[in-house]
């Protein structure tokens, strides 16, 4: 069975690690291939060259980086299709679900692409006599990346992109679950001409995340994924004088007043709520009726029983499986324990199986009422097709719900009242809400702006704050005094 190599110094390199781990396909349990535990001398060799080969990119013109990811923006989107049935493959979502993990990923080069004016810096003329000041944006140096399984070609896709055409190499940990949709952007990143060096990839589990966090040479440490994790990247890379941000956890609801356009709020939910099986951090997984509103579950109920699970290369599925055994197992027991607590599974997706793919890791969607917040459902991420429904009597009860909760990722309201809106939007404590938007995830000129819980660090992911995380602030204060000398030539000095 094939190991997929590492990518340093602008080409694949076979890993000489005796440790690896394979890679199976989430439908069928198919050995794929097998990802290697990078040795320690791999690692360093990768950072040293991309050390060396970052002190020459970082004189490149910003306007010549950028030309790069014009050409690598291309080369993404000519093998689009290429590298979302890889994530199909690897990760068991839905193919029209891994176009869109391709797209926004897309969105994020295309932001890129604006580095000249994203990198300005300030000035500011005589702020004494003769002295002028100037600030400017420069590149850190080595970064890194560590992305999780959920989105294979996004996530990386948040991070490469503006950490290269800000002018620092980087080195990417992808998912030990989901390597090759990685391996294909760094190739098609050295086709488009970014120089040996600038992009790289290593492979592993937790050694390589903690030679990354702890590595000196490696001046910021990017990470999406599980809280526990996240915790420790950040705890560990700041220990080290590192920047880091750790996108992390999430609880988002849903809060349905009874005036909403209930197609539209129904249909958004339960994309929000099953796509990619849950298994993503903007996920709705709760869904708060408000009054009447609650008269709406029946019709929840069928169109939740209308889902289709299944293998996610086949076009009729909605849900395909969860990406790990492990994954599956965790989610049933969270589910066991909530209705042991007395929730109802309304709808209930355990113990489901898909024909020909009796191993997979399936479980069919799942519909939870009578949910209250000691429940391990609704404290815990289930990170999987499993939707809770609450009820309460107001919108400021919702309100004081959501608020309540520890995570701050992303909250959406379902309403014609634009009052309602403006209430709920400057009241809730969530980083990112939708209005009548089931997943209000921001376009790349915004920040990714979660909040509380979900998030450590200062710095958010793309829009202007990444520009800031990939970059350092150089200020000059210059003073150029002016005389003529008795010849009629003129100097030109500083200082007294």
């Amino acid at each position: 069975m094939a190991t997929i190599p590492l990518y340093f110094a602008g080409e694949d390199r076979v890993s000489q690690a005796a440790e690896t781990i394979d890679v199976l396909n989430p439908a069928t349990q198919e050995l794929l291939l097998r990802v290697p535990c990078t040795t320690a001398s791999e690692m360093e060799a990768i950072i040293a060259n991309a050390t060396e080969a970052q002190k020459l990119w970082r004189e490149v013109p910003v306007q010549q980086r950028v030309r790069v990811l014009m050409k690598f923006h291309a080369l993404v989107n000519d093998n689009k299709d290429d590298i979302a049935w890889a994530i199909v493959r690897e990760n068991g979502k839905t193919k029209p679900d891994a176009d869109g993990d391709v797209f926004r990923g897309v969105e994020v080069i295309e932001h890129a692409m604006a580095m000249p004016s994203h990198m300005m810096g300030e000035a500011l003329e005589q702020i004494s006599r003769n002295m002028d000041t100037v600030t400017m944006k420069q590149p850190l140096g080595v970064v890194a990346g560590i992305a999780p399984f959920n989105f294979p070609a996004m996530i990386p896709l948040w991070m490469m992109p503006v950490a290269v055409a800000t002018g620092n190499a980087f080195v990417l940990k992808p998912s030990e679950r989901v390597p090759t949709a990685s391996l294909m952007l760094a190739r098609l990143a050295t086709k488009a001409g970014l120089p040996p060096g600038i992009f790289n990839i290593l492979h592993g589990g937790k050694d390589a995340v903690n030679f990354l966090c702890d590595h000196p040479a490696v001046r910021a440490v990017s990470f999406v994924g599980s809280g526990a994790i996240g915790k420790h990247v950040y705890e560990r890379s700041t220990a080290n004088g590192k920047r880091c941000q750790c996108n992390m956890g999430a609880k988002n609801h849903a809060v349905v007043l009874p005036d909403a356009d209930r197609d539209n709020a129904l249909s958004g939910i339960i994309g929000a709520a099953f796509g990619a099986a849950g298994q993503r951090c903007m996920a709705i997984s709760v869904c708060v009726f408000v009054g009447q509103a609650r008269e709406w579950l029946p019709e929840l109920e069928k169109r939740v029983r209308a889902l289709r699970l299944g293998n996610g290369v086949d076009k009729e599925t909605d849900i395909g499986p969860m990406i790990t055994q492990q994954a599956l197992q965790r989610a049933l027991g969270i589910i066991n324990s909530s209705v042991e607590a007395g929730a109802v599974a309304l709808v209930d997706g355990r113990g489901a199986s898909v024909a020909g793919c009796e191993k997979g890791n399936f479980l069919g969607a799942t519909l939870l009422t009578g949910v209250t917040t000691s429940m391990s459902c609704y404290k815990e991420e289930i990170f999987g097709p499993c939707l809770c429904v609450m009820e309460v009597p107001t919108l400021g009860e919702a309100i004081e719900l959501v608020n309540s909760n520890s995570m701050g990722n992303g909250v959406a309201l379902f309403t014609r009242s634009g009052g309602a809106a403006r209430k709920f939007q400057h009241e809730i404590e969530v980083g990112q809400i939708g209005i009548n938007v089931p997943v209000p995830v921001p376009l790349p000129f915004f920040c990714w702006s979660s909040s509380k819980g979900s998030i450590l660090g200062d710095h958010h992911f793309y829009g202007k704050s990444s520009i800031a995380f990939f970059t350092q602030i150089k200020t000059v204060v210059s003073r150029w005094d002016y005389a003529e000398s008795t010849d009629g030539s003129t100097l030109n000095f500083t200082g007294r």
